[in-house]
């Protein structure tokens, strides 16, 4: 395989016979040499078996056991370590994120973005289905931030995103149960006065399966990254793990 332009993370949890269609969805929108890690928390996982029998027909797909702990965070964070690119494009398992635009957002870290985002909220985005709660929320955290904080984004917590590698290793990732990160990377950046980038996407909710995300459980910790945003000055030096 020739050497990759860009690395794709993809954290999966019991998603089955569903990460076939995942994967399909996503390398016939890929033109670019790449690497798909698809990330699963243990061995009895669902997802494991077909990402294994995926990947003896296409290299470009590597499943991995997640080597930190369980949890999306941490699935996360693996897949970055372990990905062999400069910049790295998370993206779900579910099937709600537009494949189509990974390209794009990866040339935007190229192009020398710290994060490029895929945004829900800004002109041209939109969000279908989902829980109002949750979209609710995640809404008026977005455009409040990009009005107050100015993070250079109007979706700071949706979790398709492209981050240059360089960057991650700067800041660190902190993050450590849900799907936070997109937050902490676009806060941290904003205090790094490092360039965030957005385009529009069309979200729309999974059709198979149930979604993983807690609201109650993990929206203390977007909350955090929130007010961090806020804050002005340089971002203190990055967590270290026992």
């Amino acid at each position: 395989m020739s050497a990759v332009r860009f690395s794709v993370v993809i954290p999966a949890f019991n998603e089955g016979e569903e990460i076939v269609g995942c994967l399909d969805r996503l390398l016939a929108n890929i033109t670019q040499p790449c690497e798909v890690l698809v990330v699963y928390d243990r061995p009895s996982d669902t997802t494991a078996e077909p990402a294994r029998r995926y990947a003896e027909r296409d290299p470009r797909v590597r499943p991995l056991l997640n080597g930190i702990r369980p949890g999306p965070a941490a699935a996360i964070k693996f897949g970055i370590q372990e990905a062999g690119s400069p910049v790295v494009v998370v993206t779900m398992a579910d099937g709600s994120d537009d494949a189509a635009q990974i390209e794009r957002l990866a040339e935007l870290v190229k192009g020398g973005a710290a994060v490029a985002a895929a945004s829900r909220y800004m002109p041209g985005g939109r969000q279908l289905g989902g829980p109002r709660l949750k979209g609710a929320l995640s809404r008026a955290a977005g455009l409040s931030l990009y009005v107050l904080g100015r993070v250079g984004t109007h979706d700071p917590t949706n979790s398709f995103k492209a981050y240059s590698r360089s960057f991650i290793d700067e800041v660190g990732i902190e993050s450590d149960a849900g799907f936070e990160m997109g937050i902490e990377m676009v806060a941290k950046a904003r205090r790094a006065r490092r360039r965030v980038v957005e385009i529009p996407t069309v979200w729309r909710d999974r059709a198979v399966g149930q979604s993983n995300f807690k609201v109650r459980q993990w929206i203390p910790r977007y909350l955090r990254w929130y007010l961090v945003a806020l804050l002005p000055g340089r971002p203190r030096p990055p967590r270290t793990e026992a």
